[in-house]
């Protein structure tokens, strides 16, 4: 392999790796925003405040980072292999 096909190929994958983290990132403010707001509406009906506000704004979190975690954890062990 030369070695300008190897930088291309580190190029490729630091890409790849940005693109992954911004994707995440827009995930998690669009599930943030969208349990936020549902969490309102039930806040709403049921007349509880901000309890399923804060609630689910902090379900959607936690679920997103856990997920972009798990991710992260199965990309990096194929990068090690």
């Amino acid at each position: 392999m030369s070695a300008t096909h190897k930088t291309q190929s580190l190029q490729i994958r630091d890409f790849s790796s940005i693109l992954m983290i911004s994707a995440w990132g827009f995930a998690m403010v669009i599930a943030s925003f969208l349990f936020l707001y549902l969490g309102h509406l039930l806040d709403e009906v049921l007349g509880t405040a901000p309890n399923f506000m804060f609630g689910l704004f902090f379900l959607a979190l936690i679920t997103s980072i856990g997920r972009l975690y798990q991710e992260a954890w199965l990309k990096g062990k194929t990068f090690r292999n």
